[in-house]
């Protein structure tokens, strides 16, 4: 099989379970096989928890683990602590749930800064100092962090640092009447992704990534990448604008997009279709955009309508 059928498979396997949703479930595993990590954002019910489950029932071999962030959760929780030994008189390194090929973060803003934090280096450098050593988190590593956007009583703002390290950062929202009575039909006798089997392997998605990075990124899209987040250093209406890093973050994703499209470029219209969700999340407005009732997402938007598109 070619790198466009191990994507179709993963994807129509995903998208057997997650139903309605064919083009939040394309975005992810774009962001997965980018190499980076995604935020779910979305109201209670809506399948986020389903989603991820069924991206690492789909994978042979990828180990997955979930973190139910609480108010009381530690950073050492999350990365891993040394338990004395009486047996050997010495200290055991017992790993978190950092050390897998999938995390799940569930309801990340109920967890305090300062564990948040402990996911910093992590997402960003893929290794944890823990104790004064560094572990490298080799092959897989991608987190799917999700948060309820409507409830804020004991939850803690996720901060610019952290949301930087998100390379996409989307919404699954409500299906429509009919996929919902599909949804329906489908769990009468139990829940579609007890069914679910591996489609490919651990090994086949570290070879997307891989793959990903020969598509061909010709020079005038990069420019017109960095035009585009350079945009939003020069918006009135924005306080703290995009990165390079989200520049980066955008052509990988485009990268892998073109995998999924089965082009072995990539093209204007793919950098577009994903750019709201790379770049808005990342973004800061001013308080007087803000009580004006202006979004991120809709100033990335007018900014994809006005930047010179590459003929």
């Amino acid at each position: 099989m070619n790198e466009h059928q191990i994507a179709g498979k993963l994807e129509t396997a995903v998208s057997s379970v997650v139903r309605g949703q064919s083009q939040v479930v394309r975005k992810v595993l774009a962001c997965l096989v980018s190499g980076g990590h995604i935020l779910l954002e979305d109201y209670p019910g809506t399948g986020k928890t389903t989603l991820a489950k069924a991206i690492s029932r789909s994978i042979d071999g990828a180990d997955f683990k979930r973190a139910q962030f609480t108010p009381d959760l530690l950073p050492s929780d999350i990365l891993g602590i040394s338990i004395y030994d009486p047996r050997s008189t010495e200290f055991r390194f017992h790993p978190g749930p950092i050390f897998t090929d999938i995390l799940l973060a569930d309801e990340i803003n109920r967890a305090s800064p300062r564990t948040q934090s402990a996911l910093l280096e992590a997402m960003g450098e893929r290794q944890a100092t823990i104790e004064g050593k560094r572990y490298d988190l080799d092959g897989m590593f991608f987190v799917i962090a999700t948060q309820n956007p409507v409830e804020f009583r004991g939850t803690y703002p996720l901060p610019e640092a952290q949301m930087d390290r998100f390379m996409m950062q989307c919404s699954l929202g409500y299906v429509g009447t009919d996929e919902e009575s599909e949804i329906l039909a489908a769990q009468m006798g139990g829940h579609p992704i007890d069914e679910l089997k591996p489609v490919i392997t651990r090994d086949d998605v570290i070879g997307l990534t891989k793959a990903s990075q020969n598509i061909r990124f010709s020079e005038e899209l990069r420019h017109y990448v960095v035009s585009l987040v350079a945009a939003t250093r020069q918006h009135e209406a924005i306080q703290l604008a995009a990165s390079p890093r989200a520049s980066l973050g955008l052509m990988k994703v485009s990268q892998a997009m073109a995998i999924f499209e089965g082009l072995d470029f990539v093209t204007p219209e793919l950098i577009q279709s994903v750019a709201v969700d790379v770049i808005a999340h990342r973004l800061v407005l001013a308080a007087e955009a803000r009580y004006a009732g202006s979004s991120a997402r809709e100033i990335v938007r007018e900014l994809i309508e006005t930047v010179p598109v590459p003929a």
